[in-house]
């Protein structure tokens, strides 16, 4: 019982700093991607409004393996041009990118797989 309440508290806290990289990330690099008029409509398809934060945060953090992969699929037009970002995005950016896409996924994934084992009674 107690394991549980401290794996559910890791979990919030680092949905709540999720939350505030996904803000600063925002605002301090896309942002400035937006305005440039090279980079503004290559920001991949946003689904709704800030989806390019996350596109873009993908697009500086996979490796290169995977995003030559993504490119070459036929649903390529939806990512982030991601050699054009590297262009116009400098270390702290990216580093940036990876803290926030990296914590992004680790949160998501992580209440993901335990509603999965709640849901089949494996944590009951």
């Amino acid at each position: 019982m107690i394991t549980e309440k401290v794996v559910l508290a890791t979990l919030m806290v680092s949905g709540f700093f999720s939350a505030i990289l996904y803000i600063v990330f925002g605002q301090v690099t896309v942002r400035k991607l937006r305005k440039n008029p090279e980079t503004k409509h290559n920001l991949g398809v946003a689904f709704m409004s800030g989806w390019d934060i996350i596109n873009v945060a993908q697009a500086l953090s996979l490796p290169q393996v995977i995003i030559r992969k993504l490119r070459n699929s036929p649903l390529s037009f939806l990512e982030s041009n991601a050699d054009l970002l590297y262009e116009h995005t400098n270390v702290i950016d990216r580093l940036l990118a990876r803290m926030f896409y990296g914590l992004m996924m680790f949160t998501g994934l992580s209440f993901a797989l335990w509603a999965f084992l709640d849901v089949t009674g494996i944590l009951s």
